[in-house]
């Protein structure tokens, strides 16, 4: 499985937000305000640690730390994407059972618009389970091409066999793909719901291994871009 974070948006606003509420943005805190976030977003972190005088944005952020944990509003102005590869099928729906908390930012690999191949699955059941076919293969056994009965004839397919008369129908294929299959997905999330995703899919959770691997690693690159938004944070969020 592979995971990138593909942006990050919104931290300029949620940094605006925290001013709203008292009446204390105005158009030259709001000069400020972006002119110092545009020195800390493009420099890197490793730069920034070394002169954290020079970046009074993290400030920003410390604040919206301290007030987002409680006011999640806030939170949810902060936006990440993920582009995650090769994950199996049974985590993608795993995951995909927070679709709500992503607002239904989430775009999954069809299994109906695509093929996939004999023994095809992803990394994490590789050497953990092997298929009918992969079995076969191994004792040297052969499985026929079709299988006539109740006067029907059904062709060889992935996982199994599927009536003649629809061997080019991926509807009717995909009924023999395993939960084991590799997919992709894209999905984005703000920090607010995130956190709520974290506690329940962290590696200490009850989750499938692999989503909780998942997990681990969004937080990892959400804290690579701002180390604010570490794990303590995120359990500390009231949502």
């Amino acid at each position: 499985m592979r995971v990138r974070c593909t942006g990050m948006n919104g931290l300029l606003d949620a940094a605006t937000a925290l001013y709203m509420s008292k009446r204390t943005w105005n158009d030259a805190r709001g000069i400020i305000l972006a002119s110092n976030y545009s020195a800390w977003i493009s420099t890197p972190r490793k730069e920034r640690e070394k002169h954290p005088d020079d970046y009074p944005f993290d400030k920003e952020i410390d604040k919206l730390c301290k007030y987002g944990k409680k006011h999640i509003t806030l939170l949810k102005f902060v936006d990440f994407g993920f582009l995650v590869e090769d994950i199996h099928r049974g985590a993608q729906d795993d995951w995909d059972s927070h679709a709500k908390r992503f607002d239904n930012r989430i775009v999954r690999a069809s299994t109906r618009l695509a093929d996939f191949e004999k023994g095809e699955m992803s990394d994490y059941y590789k050497d953990k389970i092997l298929t009918d076919d992969q079995a076969a293969d191994i004792l040297k056994m052969t499985f026929p091409d079709k299988i006539h009965t109740n006067d029907q004839t059904y062709v060889r397919a992935v996982n199994g066999y599927v009536l003649e008369k629809y061997a080019d129908d991926r509807d009717v294929k995909r009924g023999l793909y395993m939960l084991s299959i590799p997919s992709d997905f894209i999905f984005r999330v703000n920090l607010a719901e995130f956190a709520h995703i974290y506690k329940l899919r962290n590696e200490h959770s009850g989750a499938n291994p692999e989503v909780k691997e998942l997990c681990e690693t969004c937080a990892d690159l959400i804290e690579n871009k701002v180390p604010q938004f570490n794990r303590e944070f995120l359990l500390s969020v009231d949502n």
